[in-house]
């Protein structure tokens, strides 16, 4: 290559070093991405999933439409981030409650929520369950974000518990959902839902169930062969619950409001 050739990539590489930047886009605010999401489970709540439109959340946001469609690109994208970051927020799976027994640990779950935290849950989660029918695929979707967390922690309570010996091998991962799925049931129902609710599941489904787990192939007790025919008492899983000791986080507290649809 001649100097003059040389002297001319030189000058090119000098001037490219010095020319202006083209300036990157605007970061992402991050602060607003909680302040929409918390908008969108109010909407969500008040209007169901059909009636909820994305106009709805930027105005309860007080942001503009366009804000809301950079960081979701569907109403279904934004509902599944709200209720997930929800559960997130009420179960903290590095921290759970360890007080030495299954019964403490899911005690312990189960947490106090005002009044309108409670509504919001509730009918968010009817919410959710009206997104997992309008398409089969958003199904297990809508479950891992609304329940998800809820099932995890469980699990691992109730694998803890089998491994330092409080009960046999068991089907945890059958178990850990009973407790989320009937919240749910009765949430869609407009049923109360109390903390003597969750302890009755707790005490008469649960542990008997983990208990059990271990005796399928034993004999029967003397007890139970000198009154084979003698019925357990059942357990009402399906009436109104007095609340005592607060309302739970887990199975939020409610009542059927007046005029509200059962």
């Amino acid at each position: 290559m001649g100097r003059s050739a040389a002297a001319t990539v030189e000058k090119a590489d000098t001037l490219s070093e010095h020319k202006p930047r083209s300036k990157a886009g605007r970061k992402r605010d991050h602060a607003r991405d909680g302040v929409i999401l918390d908008a969108a489970l109010a909407v969500l709540a008040e209007q169901g999933y059909e009636g909820m439109t994305i106009d709805m959340v930027a105005a309860r946001a007080e942001m503009a439409r366009a804000t809301v469609y950079r960081r979701w690109a569907t109403k279904a994208d934004l509902v599944l981030e709200a209720m997930a970051r929800m559960s997130r927020s009420d179960v903290d799976l590095d921290r759970l409650p360890d007080t030495g027994s299954l019964r403490g640990d899911m005690t312990a779950m189960i947490l106090p929520l005002d009044d309108e935290e409670q509504q919001v849950r509730i009918q968010a989660m009817a919410g959710l369950l009206s997104l997992a029918r309008t398409d089969d695929r958003l199904a297990e979707a809508a479950t891992d974000a609304g329940i998800g967390p809820w099932i995890n922690a469980n699990r691992v309570l109730m694998q803890r518990a089998v491994d330092r010996g409080e009960f046999p091998p068991a089907n945890i991962d059958a178990l850990a959902g009973i407790i989320p799925m009937m919240c749910v049931s009765r949430a869609v129902q407009r049923l109360p839902i109390t903390r003597e609710f969750s302890l009755a599941l707790i005490d008469g489904v649960i542990i008997p169930a983990l208990r059990g787990s271990g005796q399928a192939t034993a004999q029967p007790s003397a007890t139970a062969s000198a009154n084979p025919s003698e019925p357990e008492t059942p357990i009402d899983l399906t009436g109104p619950h007095e609340v005592r000791e607060g309302r739970a986080r887990a199975c939020p507290e409610t009542h059927p409001s007046k005029g509200t649809p059962s």
